[in-house]
């Protein structure tokens, strides 16, 4: 089992990102491998990745997946049926300076790659950062 966490300074105003994070279409672009997400109403979703397995040929995969957005505290958790309990969320906080925000990403998976789930986290982080900061100019 594992818990991981990690977060990163974005320049932008925390609602623009709270804003921009809420809306599950812009997924695709800070999420490196996913490439494209389809929301049902409320929580439920349909997302579809690019993957290559180190055992397998590549290939795109559809799953089902769920997304609660907590306007108060401006947070988002998430999660995906499967067997590594894949879930997560994620936390927007003022900045220390004026016009950025700190965000703070939550993991939990079986999934015991430890060194794979924290690169992970990190391309995740940095391509919200480039993808929000893009967004607001």
């Amino acid at each position: 089992m594992g818990e991981y966490s990690d977060s990163i300074t974005v320049q932008v105003p925390p609602d623009r990102l709270f804003a921009y994070l809420s809306d599950v279409e812009h997924l695709p672009s800070y999420m490196p491998r996913l490439t494209s997400v389809h929301p049902h109403g409320g929580d439920h979703v349909t997302v579809t990745a690019h993957i290559e397995p180190a055992d397998a040929p590549e290939q795109d995969v559809t799953s089902e997946a769920w997304l609660h957005v907590v306007e108060e505290g401006k947070s988002l958790e998430w999660g995906a049926p499967g067997p590594h309990d894949y879930r997560g969320r994620l936390h927007v906080d003022e900045g220390e300076d004026a016009g950025t925000c700190r965000l703070t990403v939550e993991l939990h998976t079986e999934h015991t790659e430890g060194a794979q789930v924290h690169h992970g986290l990190k391309e995740a982080l940095s391509g919200i950062k480039r993808a929000a900061e893009s967004a607001e100019r």
